[in-house]
């Protein structure tokens, strides 16, 4: 019985250390991205003030938004998906697609609208996207999208806002 309770007792403790280091792990490090200069630069007091908390948590914490809560999601109207921190055009409805996935996705950005870092965070590499103009994260890209990328560039809807095309 004595052996019984020293084994749970370790096995506890063994645990509560596990937890309480994994807790304390930055697994939200910004990349590199954020800390070069881009054309629209402002204080982490001003992204507070200008930006929704949701997308504060995405653009500038590199949070991401639960799976199928952004109506861009469904968005099937002709017209341009911007940056929600500084209004540059990303994507274009016309490479929009439903990877259902539960987040906005596109096989193409438009040009120059964002750059990608490797983002190894949580024992994953992925790729991530982020505007080019600010420097706001959006989101993650794959290559497991359609033709005629082969791209899944897989979007935060809370770090977007759409405008429909001119009829």
């Amino acid at each position: 019985m004595s052996n019984r309770r020293n084994v749970l007792k370790l096995g506890a403790g063994v645990g509560l250390g596990a937890a309480a280091l994994f807790a304390a792990m930055p697994w939200r490090v910004r990349p590199a991205a954020a800390e070069a200069a881009f054309k629209v630069a402002r204080t982490d007091a001003e992204w507070k003030q200008l930006l929704t908390p949701a997308q504060y948590s995405v653009l500038r914490k590199d949070g991401t938004e639960r799976a199928y809560s952004s109506p861009l999601n469904d968005e099937h109207r002709k017209g341009t998906f911007a940056c929600a921190g500084c209004q540059l055009a990303l994507f274009s409805s016309a490479t929009k697609f439903d990877s259902h996935t539960g987040w906005p996705s596109f096989w193409a950005p438009l040009d120059k609208a964002v750059g990608t870092e490797t983002d190894t965070t949580l024992f994953m590499k992925r790729v991530s996207v982020h505007c080019a103009q600010c420097g706001g994260h959006l989101g993650h890209v794959f290559d497991d999208g359609p033709r005629p990328t082969g791209l899944r560039y897989c979007m935060n809807g809370v770090a977007m806002t759409f405008a429909v095309a001119a009829a």
